[in-house]
């Protein structure tokens, strides 16, 4: 009934089974862009909400592109109607606006019937996003915060960067506060191995001579000993 790949202008009134077809295979490719995008996340904790987004918001797309089809009087029409709505959502990781990106072009181009458009884009795209996420250009990495310490004496800072290397891959000292009441107070910016979890940390530091307080920051969340 339909070849996979007809890319036939059918701008003017499409039929149902045209629609429902060219809907069918936005959903299934803007889905595989986002299970790519679950694949290849890297944070502590997928938002569900953002893997809905990319596979609905091609939908969208779509049957705004169908709606307004070669009519410029129908693309000012819904130009209009969008501009009404304010998208207040920021979205701060770049790379996550490149894959909302793609599945809306998605929706686009099979809005405008490009079928080959877009399955050749889709599978083009994904492809590269796990090249990335398996080269020496991932974005892999552990958790980065905060670590403070209160120390008795000086003596303590060169048996904490000892321990430091066993479980972050990067430490950079930041302050040195003398206390007035006596001892120090030395602060980190550190980033966890992949493996590696805040609990062990603090253990290991609070096992070290002179340390009388650990106080772990990761994305607001505390860690103290």
């Amino acid at each position: 009934m339909f070849e996979l790949f007809p890319d036939q202008p059918v701008y003017e009134y499409p039929t149902i089974l045209n629609v429902f077809y060219s809907l069918i295979w936005t959903f299934v490719l803007s889905s595989i862009i986002a299970i790519t995008h679950k694949f290849t996340y890297t944070g502590s904790q997928y938002p569900r909400n953002f893997f809905q987004a990319i596979a609905l918001g091609s939908i969208v797309a779509a049957m705004v592109m169908m709606a307004i089809g070669d009519s410029l009087a129908r693309g000012l029409g819904a130009f209009g109607a969008l501009a009404i709505i304010r998208f207040r959502t920021r979205i701060q990781d770049a790379r996550n606006i490149i894959f909302i990106f793609a599945a809306l072009s998605v929706g686009l181009s099979i809005g405008v019937f490009g079928y080959t458009i877009s399955f050749v884009g889709t599978l083009v795209f994904c492809a590269g996003a796990l090249i990335l996420h398996y080269s020496p250009f991932s974005t892999k990495a552990g958790e980065r915060g905060r670590l403070l310490l209160r120390l008795a004496s000086l003596e303590s800072i060169s048996l904490i960067e000892e321990v430091l290397p066993i479980y972050c891959s990067e430490f950079n000292q930041v302050q040195l506060i003398n206390r007035k009441e006596g001892g120090v107070e030395v602060e980190y910016m550190i980033e966890f191995n992949l493996n590696s979890h805040k609990q062990e940390l603090t253990s290991s530091l609070s096992k070290v001579e002179g340390v009388t307080r650990t106080r772990i920051t990761v994305k607001d969340i505390l860690e103290e000993n």
